[in-house]
């Protein structure tokens, strides 16, 4: 099989969130271990670290992979969505798995997808934890791909499980309240198995500590045991990765205690100060244009990620800034929309996915809240009229969606 067949086959054969939304969610974990049995178990042939959280989830597994490659270890990382290239979300030491490997996994199991009709993200997931195998890494670090409880990743047995924050998000599948979202998330706190909780949140710690008295096991806030403690520079800049630095190191020191991986200080500076050349990670406050104006994107996409965005660009000196914005409709857009800044001019566009919402409209509703600009049809129009319009003192961010950030990377 070739490759692009085979990702036709992925995109069409089998329903994908990232795209669809809602319609291609699958409840339950039934897919997930009959594929696993039929596959031989292969998670269970290497040592893994669990990653879940609403936000800074994907930067907090890029950490830890970094380091255990600059420790020597052979590293698979299993993250999404990608912005790219579907490959970006499997990865062994920094390196995409090959075309060949995934045409070849998509042809043998080409059967089970007719038979059981898995979503996308089950066999994707079954092809990660079967390609690791095959490439005998010492190590996986496993990003959870939507809540926890009922995830597919949730099947592994981690060294460490690490749940970054809660906050809003997916409402329509998770539960509308932060004590309902934690309590998906929650799901990934097995027995005997230490559980590292990157923010300590009032409302929500009470699940935590339940679950994992249940769970005959001990939490760790990362955000109070590194409290005051310093930080290793890091590769990953903007002010809100301090959150998820901490959340690692406390991660890190638990691993060592563990006794199973060791990791030394040289390994944690260096993985982290060349975390990005070492996993490949994209839109994370990625500076696209250092100048002339300076251009900026990051894929936060929910209040939390909004947030933290709208906190670094507080920091940032402009002399005027132009956002290029577009977000998918199941999102609490009206949320993210109160929180932006409103001395910006804004590059209202759409991606090209079912999901996006309608520029016009994310216009209209902006301007509810005193956010002005103009509305484009497509993200490389929106994108060019910022640049366009900008003087060189100027700060362009781009931002909204993972899918408009994907577009212009």
């Amino acid at each position: 099989m070739e490759y692009q067949k085979a990702i036709e086959v992925l995109y069409n054969q089998a329903p994908m969130f990232q795209h669809l939304g809602k319609r291609a969610y699958k409840s339950g974990l039934e897919n997930t271990y009959i594929l696993d049995e039929r596959l031989g178990h292969p998670h269970k042939n290497y040592h893994t670290i669990h990653v879940a959280g609403t936000n800074g989830k994907g930067s907090t597994s890029h950490l830890l992979a970094a380091v255990l490659q600059a420790q020597g270890y052979k590293v698979g990382l299993y993250t999404s969505p990608h912005l790219r290239d579907f490959r970006e979300r499997i990865r062994v030491n920094g390196v995409m798995i090959s075309e060949t490997d995934v045409a070849d996994f998509i042809e043998e199991v080409l059967p089970w997808i007719e038979e059981l009709h898995p979503s996308f993200f089950e066999i994707t997931t079954a092809l990660a934890f079967k390609y690791f195998e095959k490439q005998n890494v010492d190590v996986a670090v496993i990003e959870v791909g939507l809540g926890g409880r009922i995830d597919c990743t949730n099947i592994i047995s981690p060294l460490l499980s690490i749940i970054t924050n809660i906050s809003l998000d997916h409402t329509d599948l998770l539960g509308p309240t932060l004590v309902d979202i934690a309590k998906e998330k929650a799901g990934i706190i097995k027995a005997n198995i230490p559980v590292v909780i990157g923010e300590y949140q009032p409302e929500v710690a009470p699940v935590f500590e339940q679950k994992a008295r249940e769970a005959g096991t001990t939490i760790v806030y990362a955000s109070k045991e590194w409290m005051g403690k310093p930080l290793p520079d890091c590769q990953m800049k903007g002010c809100y990765q301090d959150k998820n630095r901490a959340t690692a190191m406390v991660a890190i020191s638990i691993l060592r205690k563990g006794g199973v991986l060791n990791i030394s200080d040289d390994a944690v500076a260096y993985g982290f100060s060349n975390v990005v050349s070492l996993t490949g990670i994209m839109g994370r406050w990625q500076i696209l244009q250092e100048k002339n104006p300076k251009i900026v994107c990051d894929t936060g996409h929910n209040i939390g990620g909004i947030s933290y965005v709208v906190s670094q660009l507080s920091h940032e000196k402009y002399e005027k800034l132009r956002i290029v914005i577009g977000m998918v409709s199941d999102k609490d857009i009206r949320a993210v929309l109160s929180v932006l800044p409103k001395n910006a001019v804004y590059y209202f566009t759409k991606a090209s996915i079912p999901r996006a919402l309608n520029e016009v409209e994310l216009q209209t509703l902006a301007g509810g809240y005193g956010l002005m600009g103009n509305a484009y049809s497509t993200v490389k129009e929106a994108f060019n009229s910022a640049k366009e319009d900008a003087d060189s003192g100027d700060l362009i961010y781009v931002g909204g969606s993972n899918f408009i950030v994907a577009e212009v990377v």
